[in-house]
């Protein structure tokens, strides 16, 4: 009689969650204050006007607005949020 179960065994099942990494809000669209623009590794995109900094580089928006991505320098993106004026 066997004293093992003997029911095999699997060689995956050690991955990490998935980081869900990226740009969060594009271009134009209207996004409220501290809604995530972008997720990244280092600072990739650089925060502009109305845009926050979190310690693991996400970029969030400190005020309501519109999302505007301008070129920082010929080779930096940076991303600022720009509140539009009430009606």
């Amino acid at each position: 009689m066997a004293h093992k179960k003997g029911g095999g065994s699997t060689r995956n099942g050690r991955g990490s969650n998935a980081q869900h990494r990226g740009v969060k809000v594009y271009g134009g669209e209207a996004i409220r204050a501290g809604g995530i623009l972008v997720r990244q590794v280092g600072q990739t995109i650089a925060p502009g006007k109305n845009v926050g900094v979190g310690r693991d580089y996400t970029l969030f928006a400190l005020v309501d607005g519109v999302v505007a991505y301008e070129h920082a320098t010929k080779t930096k993106k940076r991303v600022s949020v720009y509140p539009v004026a009430a009606s």
